[in-house]
């Protein structure tokens, strides 16, 4: 089986900037890189809820490791029968590391690269756990999940980002999560206040005088 490739993702520039300083650039074709491996910010390459059959309620990818989502579902279902009858935290399937977490009839899952920090990973998902934990009134199952599958995105993407990890702090992602629900409440809020009035005289203007 060929390796996937492991080396980080370039931002704009970067393989100019290393020639000039001498340093390593990334390899033009798949494999190990040859010199040590550059730290990236890009750690996370998919974050995936399952359910106690192994079926996606959530799912996230942050890079074309995986194009389609044909190819994701066939992953996700490796990955589930590699883990849903152990007791262990981690696992290694073909180039990603995978850490993983299950709570009643639900598996969380976060991968990363083969080279990629196991710690790094587990922070992801311990504060994903228990930020879903705090939101869903620790209630973290399937049926509650699915009732609130839209704060659970926000919680996701106050994590991470594109790949990249914004937050491993589970108190500081209801924060945001919750500051997001209260703005957008005001924005509604907001919309209804200027076009009730509107909508009533509209309605008395059809109305018939006596």
């Amino acid at each position: 089986m060929q390796r996937l490739e492991a080396w980080p993702r370039p931002h704009p520039g970067e393989g100019a900037a290393a020639a000039q300083a001498g340093g390593p650039t990334p390899p033009a074709h798949a494999g190990e890189p040859a010199g040590p491996r550059e730290p990236s910010l890009y750690t996370v390459k998919a974050v995936f809820i399952l359910d106690s059959d192994g079926r996606r309620l959530l799912a996230k990818y942050y890079d074309d490791t995986f194009s389609s989502t044909k190819e994701q579902m066939a992953f996700e279902k490796n990955v589930f029968n590699k883990t849903s009858r152990t007791d262990s935290e981690i696992a290694f399937v073909g180039a990603m590391t995978i850490v993983y977490k299950s709570s009643i009839d639900l598996f969380l899952y976060v991968v990363g690269s083969s080279q990629e920090n196991e710690l790094m990973l587990m922070a992801v998902l311990t504060c994903l756990f228990e930020s879903l934990n705090h939101m869903l009134r620790k209630n973290v199952e399937k049926r509650w999940l699915l009732e609130n599958m839209d704060g659970a995105f926000l919680v996701l993407d106050e994590i991470v980002d594109g790949g990249v990890i914004l937050e491993s702090d589970a108190q500081q992602v209801i924060q945001k999560v919750n500051f997001r629900a209260d703005d957008n409440s005001l924005t509604e809020q907001s919309v209804a206040q200027v076009f009730l009035p509107k909508l009533i005289l509209l309605i008395w203007s059809f109305l018939p005088c006596r």
